[in-house]
């Protein structure tokens, strides 16, 4: 459980990364050739996606998720982004923290993502969702500062 726990929290640690080396911060916000979603708001989806599946559905922190809005607001600060990724931090490190080993045979309490997944399989897709749109980051980025 704890080598998960690693994975989630450095691939957090990479989110932050990418959104501190925009040297635009306005940039965050601006969509750029074929791709659809700023990094701002791929952030914002990143943490919400997170702070619900993860953190609602298995560990009750009450998260009440509002996923247009993550795609509706702009142009805030990097310093709020940051804020975003570390409270999901802080509960990512909290829920696996209280989850055992056998935890991860456990059947997840939602059907999103198949009939009765595992906690296991959710982990495994929840991650590759966040790498796959972390990819997207550093992609923006790349091309954005040419």
């Amino acid at each position: 459980m704890q080598n998960i726990k690693a994975l989630y929290l450095s691939q957090l640690d990479a989110l932050r990364e990418e959104i501190s080396l925009y040297k635009n911060e306005s940039d965050l916000w601006v969509l750029n050739g074929e791709i659809k979603n700023t990094p701002g708001n791929l952030c914002l989806h990143i943490c919400g996606n997170l702070n619900y599946f993860i953190g609602d559905l298995i560990g009750n922190t009450g998260y009440v998720r509002d996923r247009d809005k993550e795609f509706s607001d702009k142009n805030i600060g990097r310093e709020t982004l940051y804020n975003n990724i570390e409270d999901t931090k802080n509960m990512i490190a909290k829920v696996f923290d209280d989850l055992g080993n056998d935890d991860f045979a456990k059947i997840y309490p939602d059907n999103k993502f198949g009939e009765n997944p595992t906690y296991a399989f959710v982990f495994a897709r929840l991650i590759s969702h966040l790498s796959y749109h972390l990819g997207q980051i550093n992609y923006h980025r790349r091309i954005t500062e040419v």
